[in-house]
């Protein structure tokens, strides 16, 4: 599947020293491929953390994207 293909190729890259910038809707797909992770609601910024915050920030989360 290429959602698959694509997370595959986002490890490879990050592998070799690349930096991603990845701007995505879905949530689940994204999350454990980020490093860090930036919140935007109507155009600004209202949540920014890294990836090891993650589980902390997850009721906040959870009442922004309903994930």
């Amino acid at each position: 599947m290429i959602v698959q293909a694509l997370a595959r190729m986002i490890h490879t890259l990050r592998g070799k020293g690349y930096t991603v910038v990845m701007v995505e809707q879905n949530f689940r797909f994204a999350a454990p491929l980020a490093d860090r992770f930036y919140v935007m609601e109507h155009g600004r910024i209202v949540e920014k953390f890294g990836a090891a915050e993650l589980d902390a920030k997850m009721p906040v989360l959870h009442e922004l994207l309903g994930v």
